[in-house]
């Protein structure tokens, strides 16, 4: 009776993947969860590091990556009509200079034409490693989401991949698939990800743990939509040559039921653990946190998550990121820890900021000015 149940279950597709016949593997220990915060904290924060030229516009989600002896970032910001993805280029990890942009607007009637968030992907995950962009059948690859409405996240977003077979530093012409690789509108969506989907972080998993050299975390909402705001999770999706993507698993990996879950991005931490993966991620408004948030969670075989209690990575405390401290970038480099995060004020002025495990000295915050008032006209 129980063969023919389980085989049931199975065949009914409540059966998740390989896992539904294995047992759960054990949650990563309070002890080496504790060592990873321990490892990861960055209590000196040195203050923003890149900032708009116009109050309007809002920057966002830093990516950093080592090519050719320097520190690169990608990030984006949006405008007013969309979102767009920026290279910026670095010596010491500091001080930044834009380069210009990576994905930008098209005007044509293509399903991204207002909406290019992008982000690296298959970058080396070994924490304190080379943090170099690999490439993989030739060329280099962002997962991005992207949409063809105007405004701030607006419409149907959905995730897809765009390839350069060029040194993605010299700003070359990158090569967008065709369509989304995952749309909220598919047939095989599941009940969380139905209404809209964000940002994607894309790992190179060369031990195949989920059977897939490529896994894909991302977070997004579905029926949990409400009048107020609609829940993010954060799930996965599988590939095998990075142009066709399967979805993994019925249930989000990471899911606070209210409020956001998001933005994730990893890095395997063998020095803690042997096979030890590091989530980092976002969590706002929900039960127990104040505002937006950056926090972990664990896992041996990246499907499984144990998400850390204690206390935030990153949180407001700041004049220039009192509203949202949030949307990680964590990296370990010559023994210091660099934790970059979008930074928010009260006015919503949106700028990358950093913090570190150790005191670097002077500080590099730049104020995000408020937006200066045009003095009415007299009247005659």
């Amino acid at each position: 009776m129980k063969t023919q149940l389980a085989s049931l279950l199975l065949l009914s597709g409540l059966g998740q993947s390989v896992w539904a016949q294995k047992a759960l593997p054990a949650a990563v220990p309070p002890a080496a969860m504790q060592k990873v915060y321990e490892e990861v904290k960055t209590p000196y924060k040195y203050g923003l590091v890149l900032v708009t030229d116009d109050n309007k516009k809002k920057m966002d989600c830093p990516s950093v990556f080592r090519k050719n002896g320097q520190w690169w970032m990608t990030y984006i910001i949006y405008d007013g009509r969309g979102y767009e993805t920026w290279l910026a280029q670095s010596k010491d990890l500091l001080k930044w200079e834009t380069k210009g942009k990576i994905l930008s607007f098209t005007d044509t009637t293509d399903w991204d034409t207002n909406q290019k968030a992008g982000y690296v992907a298959l970058q080396d995950p070994k924490w304190g490693g080379s943090y170099e962009w690999q490439p993989y059948a030739g060329k280099y690859w962002l997962s991005y989401f992207g949409g063809n409405s105007r405004g701030y996240e607006k419409g149907v977003l959905s995730i897809s991949l765009a390839s350069t077979a060029k040194d993605p530093t010299t700003l070359p012409t990158w090569q967008r698939l065709a369509k989304p690789v995952l749309r909220p509108d598919d047939k095989d969506v599941r009940w969380w990800e139905n209404h809209t989907i964000y940002k994607s972080s894309v790992v190179w998993d060369k031990s195949k743990l989920t059977g897939h050299p490529f896994v894909m975390y991302y977070n997004a909402n579905g029926d949990s939509l409400n009048a107020k705001r609609g829940a993010e999770r954060i799930g996965m999706a599988v590939s095998d040559d990075m142009t066709h993507w399967t979805r993994y698993l019925r249930n989000p990996v990471l899911n606070h039921h209210t409020g956001i879950t998001g933005d994730a991005y990893l890095q395997k931490m063998d020095e803690v653990d042997k096979g030890l993966w590091v989530m980092f991620y976002f969590g706002a408004f929900y039960p127990g946190v104040k505002g937006a948030v950056n926090r972990f969670a664990c896992s041996y075989d990246l499907t499984h998550w144990t998400d850390w209690t204690g206390a935030n990575l990153i949180e407001p405390s700041e004049p220039y990121d009192e509203l949202f401290a949030h949307k990680s970038f964590v990296l370990k480099y010559k023994g210091v820890v660099y934790h970059y995060y979008c930074a928010v004020n009260k006015p919503d002025q949106r700028g990358i900021a950093v913090a570190t495990s150790k005191d670097l000295g002077k500080s590099m915050v730049a104020f995000i000015a408020p937006p200066v008032k045009k003095p009415k006209e007299p009247k005659n």
